[in-house]
């Protein structure tokens, strides 16, 4: 007869000690495979407990697995698959850096937006007035694939205002970032058409696409992006590009360009082009700049843009536009998905756009960065290093490109950068195959950067650099 100790609970209920003691005895093999347990009424007596406690600690292993019931013949030890040994412990590896290797204290190649300019305080009050007047069962009900209505339709009416993009809510899907919705898009338009993307370009598009099993063609650009006819005997049906300020070169497509490409996706039914129009909002020079979208008299471009450039990069929120055929076929095709973002977040940002709020974020934005560039531009010409800079694509968007006058590779100049803890890209990291490594073509990122921080390293960067210069 199975006889345990109840004097020592510390809070535990009898049933769940009851059930770790038999637990207990079954993998140390006290109880072995096939033993047959007390009844619940003989072991209750034994033990001086209720029945009620035998059958919650029985149910407990039955479930679990660790015994096993036969009608009206009683519950036995089941056979258990013996427990692996603890496991050596790993041996230690060396470090992936060697200890003289600084930290990385700054960063001229990642985008960031700083931190004191995201609006909390407005946000904060619209997510509590959406919690307490939105419609409860819509905050907490699951929503349609393409996201809430509110939001879509608040959308609709800012890309038209703003993008002259005249489109339903209904063609709109909201998704958690734009690699979701890369996958949907994939999903939607299938896995076996090549897919063309522009080189160089962002890698982690390339990664998306890879990771889909989807077959990429990379393909090189003249001054003015893509050309048709390299588009054309490269087999690829779906092109994606950003052709109002192309990631990393800063290419502003011309309209002739345009229409070439717009003439190769109406010439088969399976040809689409992706347009990531993914910092519109920051040509910081001129109007913006239209979208291929607004041209697309064949329903041939899907349109994608995201808040992680307006607001965060942690606001993962991101919408695409679809064909109105496409749309249709997202919701026959894949309408069983749910949003992937969360409502409330969705009605939030629906009454920040309704309420003009986003609006004045970006025009507050644009002059902040505005001027920060204006201000590391004035640096760059005036600073030590001046004779060895050229700069280039400084209206385009949030970041330009800064050509150096040297002899010496990207990498040893990168490796120079990084001994003193700042890292750097040059436009030969984002080319596909990677056949040079002396474009001397650094990709200035600044954004993020506070001018107490962003001058200092500046300063730092081409002391590091200097030996290398043609000054």
């Amino acid at each position: 007869m199975l006889t345990y100790s109840f004097a020592n609970l510390n809070g535990e209920s009898m049933y769940t000690h009851l059930y770790s003691c038999i637990k207990a005895d079954i993998t140390s093999g006290v109880l072995h495979a096939g033993d047959k347990l007390p009844s619940k009424r003989m072991l209750a007596k034994n033990l001086g407990i209720s029945i009620i406690t035998i059958e919650n600690a029985y149910a407990q292993l039955l479930v679990e697995g660790y015994i096993y019931s036969e009608p009206k013949r009683g519950y036995y030890v089941a056979r258990i698959e013996q427990m692996p040994g603890a496991a050596e412990p790993p041996a230690p590896r060396e470090p992936l850096l060697h200890a003289s290797t600084p930290a990385i204290v700054t960063s001229f190649s990642k985008s960031s937006v700083p931190p004191d300019t995201f609006p909390y305080n407005i946000w904060a009050r619209l997510l509590r007035s959406t919690l307490s007047s939105a419609d409860e069962h819509a905050l907490i009900s699951d929503t349609s694939a393409g996201g809430v209505l509110p939001l879509r339709q608040a959308l609709a009416k800012h890309l038209y205002q703003f993008r002259g993009l005249n489109v339903s809510p209904e063609q709109i899907i909201i998704g958690a970032g734009t690699q979701s919705l890369y996958n949907l898009i994939v999903q939607l338009l299938g896995r076996s058409h090549v897919y063309a993307l522009e080189n160089p370009g962002y890698p982690q598009l390339a990664a998306i696409y890879k990771t889909n099993d989807v077959f990429c063609r990379y393909l090189p650009m003249d001054e003015q992006g893509i050309r048709a006819d390299v588009l054309e005997n490269s087999s690829a049906d779906i092109l994606h590009i950003s052709p109002s300020h192309q990631f990393p070169t800063g290419i502003v497509m011309p309209v002739s360009r345009r229409y070439e490409l717009l003439r190769w996706a109406k010439e088969k039914s399976s040809r689409y082009i992706i347009e990531d129009d993914y910092d519109c909002e920051f040509r910081l020079y001129g109007r913006p700049i239209p979208p291929l979208q607004s041209i697309d008299s064949a329903e041939k471009v899907i349109y994608i843009n995201t808040f992680s450039k307006t607001l965060a990069p942690t606001f993962r929120i991101s919408y695409m536009v679809l064909p109105v055929h496409l749309a249709s076929l997202f919701y026959e095709k894949l309408g069983f998905y749910s949003c992937t973002v969360s409502n409330f977040e969705q009605f939030t940002l629906a009454k920040f756009i309704e309420d003009g709020y986003f609006e004045r974020h970006i025009n507050r934005m644009r002059t902040y960065y505005r001027t920060k560039r204006d201000r590391l531009l004035h640096y760059l010409a005036t600073c030590k290093a001046a004779p060895a800079l050229t700069v280039e694509g400084e209206n385009s968007g949030l970041h330009f490109l800064l050509h150096l006058a040297t002899q010496a590779s990207d990498t040893t100049l990168t490796q120079a950068a990084l001994a003193q803890g700042i890292q750097i890209k040059f436009l030969s990291d984002y080319y596909h195959d990677k056949t040079s490594d002396c474009s001397h073509t650094l990709l200035m990122n600044y954004t993020g950067l506070p001018d107490d921080e962003l001058y200092p390293a500046l300063d730092k960067l081409f002391a590091a650099l200097e030996p290398y210069l043609e000054l």
